[in-house]
């Protein structure tokens, strides 16, 4: 009997010609999936190479899928974390799922207009009928948690949402969002999916708290002045020493960040929210990621591995309870740069530990990205009452089923 649900395949490829990178890739992709006219491409890929060709190249094989994807920090399948900078291509095909798109451009002008725009052309063609939203923004132009509080405005304030902020190999400089043969930069795609299917998201980070919780005391947007009424930097300097932090003020801090970030406490959340910084001015201020307000109680963090790959777990325990009994059929996993970076080589540890919850060979994609998107908590079972945010340094979980 043909199977009437959801069918994935995943497929990477690297080499020097971006054009036959992206045909290798999304060949791949289409010969498991074992059904030449897939609904839906996801791309994930290395900024090495030219995006247009590579686009092409992947379009040419399946050239009536609608395509959404992202640059990035590097790229993960079935197979773990791709060690080369590749392109990796998830095929789906469900006779049960309609896919939509919607872009928001311009996010350096407005990031909470470009996120409402992304999800208001998404809603103008789904109504009511919308049952799930991934989005891939860019927040090197902007706050990305603006991006994702304008997604609600559109949405409603308890829509669950999905997505990881596009990478650029680590460089910091510009990011690429993909729709069909289009490449953006300074964009927020937005995809909805309605139809028969279940969806379940997982996310955790497991950063732990050290030191006293301290006060906010000062801030404006992203920027954070005063912690505990003294410069943003002394956090920082009180834990390594003033000589030792002297490097945060030469070099970029998201280098350090990656393992002691900083911690938010939020309502609704059983592990604080974090918050990547990234530079420190003359005056020790901190400017991180997205923003954290004045008055919020905030802790310094450490990375563990082990911790990472504990809560890993955890998360995609998450997502398969939110299935109620269905089989997982494609995971996309939005793993924060941090996480990799924590990893070291052991990176596909994680991933391990994802895949021995979902099934090892069940299709996943995924990508390292510069921020995350998703439930406080992970808690999308009661959909009145889940809140989406922007992460940092968390991993992400995203599972369909029939």
């Amino acid at each position: 009997m043909e199977n009437k649900g959801i069918k994935a395949g995943v497929g990477s490829a690297y080499g020097s010609d971006s054009y036959v990178v992206g045909v290798n890739a999304c060949q791949e992709a289409i010969e498991q999936l074992g059904d030449k006219n897939p609904d839906l491409l996801i791309v994930f890929s290395s900024v090495k190479y030219d995006q247009e060709k590579m686009l092409a190249g992947a379009r040419s094989v399946a050239p009536s899928a609608l395509l959404v994807g992202s640059s990035t920090s590097g790229e993960i399948t079935t197979n773990g974390p791709v060690k080369e900078r590749s392109v990796a291509i998830m095929a789906i095909k469900s006779p049960e799922i309609k896919y939509f798109v919607g872009v928001g451009e311009n996010i350096s002008a407005n990031p909470r207009l470009a996120g409402k725009i992304a999800a208001d052309k998404v809603k103008e063609q789904t109504g009511d009928a919308l049952k799930a939203f991934m989005m891939i923004p860019d927040v090197l132009v902007g706050n990305g948690a603006d991006i994702v509080r304008g997604v609600l405005d559109s949405l409603g304030a308890h829509f669950p949402v999905v997505g990881g902020a596009s990478g650029d190999d680590f460089a910091f400089k510009k990011t690429y969002q993909y729709v069909n043969d289009k490449v953006y930069s300074g964009g927020v795609v937005g995809l909805g999916l309605t139809g028969n299917f279940k969806i379940g998201i997982g996310v955790k980070h497991g950063w732990i708290p050290i030191g006293e919780p301290m006060t906010v005391t000062k801030s404006n947007g992203a920027v954070i002045h005063e912690i505990n009424s003294a410069p943003a930097v002394k956090i920082y300097e009180d834990y390594f020493g003033a000589e030792e932090a002297k490097i945060l003020h030469t070099e970029a801090l998201a280098k350090l960040a990656i393992t002691y970030p900083l911690g938010m406490k939020v309502p609704g959340s059983d592990e604080l929210l974090i918050r990547d910084p990234i530079t420190v001015d003359e005056n020790g201020s901190i400017t991180c990621a997205a923003e954290i307000p004045e008055g919020s109680e905030i802790r310094l963090m450490i990375g563990s591995r082990e911790e990472a790959v504990k809560v890993a777990k955890i998360a995609t325990e998450d997502a398969i309870s939110q299935l109620n009994g269905s089989t997982p059929k494609a995971v996309i996993i939005f793993n924060c740069i941090a996480r990799n970076k924590l990893f070291g080589d052991k990176s596909g540890e994680e991933i391990s530990a994802i895949q021995q919850v979902v099934g090892k060979e069940v299709p996943l994609i995924g990508f390292y990205t510069y921020g995350e998107q998703a439930p406080l908590g992970g808690e999308v079972r009661n959909i009145e009452k889940c809140n989406s945010a922007f992460h940092n340094e968390t991993v992400v979980i995203c599972v369909l089923a029939d």
